[in-house]
């Protein structure tokens, strides 16, 4: 069984309930009638219900009356729903009237307040939005899981190397939401993309390494010219090593670590023989933004690799983005990551 095949059974063994505010788009339905024929997950469609029938029938879906769906234009909750977003959002001048605008007109905004009214217990959307449309509600309404402040987003990589990692798989991040973070925002990410790698790859035990140029101070910053500070690049990785082992005392985390120190063996044993992560790391923690999506991006393209995401991580309850240019098998495979992430975010 293959990882995705594991993801699915993993959904299917612990049906969540899953938020599709996008629900008439085509890619969209017709990956909820798959989710729906087999049997993954609970799947909540927000659009006009005549639409979505209609739809359905035209592109012989045969199981999408097994969704609930919820009419935004005419929905029984959306008084409810105004009233706690505009009690949310109060401090940041929301009205009451704002309010009914969003969860009548905006099916993100809708979608996030049916999972903070407990209707629900992840969301995707993406396949027409921007990630920022998607992000937006999610952190005004459902906001970071505690003690995180910092969303980022995970990358699975499965390469045809067993050698390294889990059995050839890898899991990166940030490689999709925060450009430049701060060593704190770091050790953040180190600890969400475990968490991610445990929940969603299956991972028992994430070893951790953060990565950087440098490992074990083989090279050392380089000096700004006119200040004469360093320019913060090894320092901040080494500093985020320090922060993760003290705010996440069970997290198996080390840096910093070169690549190769990080993934293989034989070089470990040379440039970090003390290490208990170098060589056997299985979550890779990039320095920036930039890095990650270069990275994988070459991965992906030069060594053959599947690479699955961004799964975005940090938020209190499970919201993810799709590429508008996905497909219905990435939006079914997605609704599996989802749901596995709520079943994480239940016991934790």
């Amino acid at each position: 069984m293959d990882l995705l095949e594991q993801i699915v059974a993993r959904a299917k063994a612990d049906k969540q309930r899953i938020v599709l505010p996008e629900a008439e788009e085509e890619r969209t339905l017709k990956a909820a009638d798959k989710v729906l024929a087999d049997d993954i997950a609970e799947l909540i469609l927000i659009g006009n219900p005549e639409n979505i029938n209609r739809l359905a029938k035209e592109w012989g879906l045969n199981h999408i009356g097994k969704a609930t769906i919820i009419d935004p234009a005419n929905n029984p909750r959306s008084e409810e729903y105004a009233a706690k977003l505009a009690e949310l959002r109060q401090k940041k001048g929301m009205t009451l009237e704002q309010a009914r605008e969003l969860v009548t007109k905006n099916n993100l905004y809708l979608g996030c307040m049916i999972i903070k009214s407990e209707g629900a217990d992840g969301q995707i959307s993406g396949a027409l939005s921007t990630t920022g449309d998607t992000l937006r509600p999610a952190l005004q309404i459902i906001k970071c899981a505690p003690g995180v402040t910092c969303v980022s987003g995970a990358m699975l990589v499965l390469t045809h190397e067993q050698q390294y990692g889990e059995n050839g798989i890898v899991v990166m991040g940030d490689v999709a939401v925060t450009p430049n973070p701060t060593a704190d925002q770091l050790a953040q990410i180190a600890y969400t993309t475990a968490a991610t790698a445990r929940s969603v790859a299956g991972f028992q035990n994430p070893h951790v390494a953060m990565l950087s140029f440098s490992t074990k101070g083989s090279a050392k910053d380089a000096k700004d010219k006119e200040t004469g500070k360093s320019v913060y690049i090894i320092d901040k990785v080494v500093e985020a090593t320090k922060i993760a082992k003290e705010k996440y005392p069970d997290l198996k985390v080390d840096g910093e670590l070169q690549a190769d120190a990080a993934l293989d063996p034989a070089v470990a044993a040379k440039k970090a023989p003390e290490s208990g992560i170098a060589g056997k790391a299985n979550v890779l923690i990039v320095p920036n933004l930039e890095v990650g999506n270069i990275g994988y991006k070459l991965v992906q393209r030069l060594g053959g690799a599947t690479a699955i995401g961004p799964i975005l991580q940090g938020i209190a309850r499970p919201v993810n983005d799709l590429s508008r240019g996905c497909s219905v098998d990435d939006i079914y495979y997605m609704v599996a990551i989802t749901a596995c992430q709520a079943q994480d975010a239940k016991n934790n």
